[in-house]
């Protein structure tokens, strides 16, 4: 058992100092509609490695909660992605996602759906630190079926599809 846990040791080292440009990061938001009275609580963590300069892999597990008196709903996601990155310099990244995704949500008193998704969404990571980015994408384009509560074919520029996060750079 020892050497087993010395050789994980010694491979996360070697990750470490290799500069494999791997990162972690990902999204979390909470908000409040007090006209409707519904709560709104998102958590998805991300994790991926850049290949190179433009292109990385990566994906996003995420869970969602909306709730009120009368409306418990609740969404689990998995969004693998590949990123290519068409422009950068020292400060920003202009990159788009390719990305399928699969998802089950609930609404309490119905079954429950599983939906996915298919498409591209644009975005921007800006460069704080050697090790720390502020990450976003904004829009879709492409094709979901019943995914995370949302059906759409085309073009969508909607809140839902408006994500804020921070990534650290190994």
């Amino acid at each position: 058992m020892k050497k087993v846990l010395l050789m994980i040791a010694v491979a996360f080292i070697a990750v470490i100092s290799a500069d494999a440009q791997y990162y972690v990061g990902g999204t979390f938001a909470i908000n409040h509609d007090k006209d409707n009275d519904l709560t709104t609580f998102t958590i998805a963590p991300e994790v991926g490695y850049n290949i190179n300069n433009q292109w990385a892999v990566g994906g996003e597990i995420g869970y969602t909660h909306q709730g009120s008196d009368g409306l418990k709903y609740n969404s689990f996601h998995f969004s693998p992605y590949a990123r290519f990155t068409f422009y950068s310099n020292d400060i920003f990244r202009l990159f788009v996602d390719g990305a399928v995704g699969i998802a089950t949500s609930k609404v309490k008193g119905f079954d429950a759906e599983t939906g996915f998704q298919i498409g591209a969404r644009p975005g921007i990571a800006i460069d704080i630190t050697d090790h720390f980015a502020f990450v976003t994408t904004y829009g879709f384009l492409g094709y979901r079926d019943d995914y995370r509560g949302s059906s759409v074919s085309g073009l969508n520029f909607g809140t839902e599809d408006l994500n804020v996060g921070f990534y650290f750079k190994f």
